[in-house]
């Protein structure tokens, strides 16, 4: 005779679009980030304004390629008698220059990145996952909830939340991620887009020029590689296999 007890199934930790959306994310921000370093190389200096150079004060260069303070330049030359004149020189020396595929594959990558962005904004928002997940609630946003967390991350001693998916640190950091630091590198990325500031010029206003949404867009980018790093570690910490699963089959 055949029990009728029937097995209990596993209600999904992580919904499908929810894994979806994270992996095409991920693979669109490893291309993001491999790129964007080989465009940092080819021009490692970082300005604050409209316009920016070899030739015009930076406000700071990254020791990253040869391109380095390479001084490769002869004699500069003004356009105008006057002292805020433009200059212009000859380059005399063999800089390292792999712009042109590095600019479209980011771009392109990009879009990857925000398409599935949008629609897992979106889906949080109908599917309440943002309120039941992520938004850390008014009573926990204590200071001295806050602090305790942060000390037990230090101590890498993490309490396993009981009503929630997400500690209070991690709620936090996500909301920030998703809510903050996303939005702006996105927006930043599309201000140094000839074509769409063309289009929306209002961003060059917003972000008061296209070099200052470029070093905007790669500090933002360093803090995400920093999120990045620490969220890998999280994992690895509690249990790689585990968490792998989790985001794999939802289990």
């Amino acid at each position: 005779m055949k029990s009728s007890i029937q097995p209990l199934t596993e209600k999904p930790f992580h919904s499908i679009w929810v894994r979806i959306a994270h992996w095409i994310i991920t693979l669109s921000f490893f291309a993001l980030v491999f790129t964007g370093i080989e465009m940092t190389m080819v021009h490692p200096r970082f300005y604050w304004g409209e316009v920016g150079n070899d030739l015009t004060p930076s406000l700071f260069e990254l020791p990253v390629s040869r391109n380095y303070k390479h001084g490769g330049w002869e004699k500069s030359i003004p356009f105008y008698e006057n002292p805020n004149s433009p200059v212009s020189a000859s380059r005399t020396y063999d800089i390292f220059n792999q712009n042109g595929w590095g600019r479209s594959l980011h771009f392109l990558a990009g879009w990857f990145l925000v398409i599935p962005g949008v629609f897992y904004i979106l889906l949080g928002l109908y599917t309440g996952h943002f309120k039941k997940n992520i938004w850390p609630g008014i009573q926990e946003l204590s200071p001295s909830k806050l602090w305790a967390d942060l000390k037990e991350h230090f101590r890498v001693k993490i309490p396993v939340p009981v009503q929630s998916k997400y500690g209070l640190m991690q709620k936090c950091s996500y909301a920030i991620v998703i809510f903050i630091f996303m939005p702006l590198i996105i927006m930043t990325g599309m201000t140094m887009s000839p074509a769409i500031t063309a289009a929306y010029p209002f961003l060059l206003k917003l972000f008061l020029g296209a070099q200052s949404a470029r070093t905007v867009h790669f500090i933002l980018s360093a803090a995400l590689v920093g999120f990045f790093v620490v969220h890998v570690m999280m994992v690895i910490r509690f249990g790689f296999k585990k968490q792998m699963s989790l985001m794999i089959k939802g289990h």
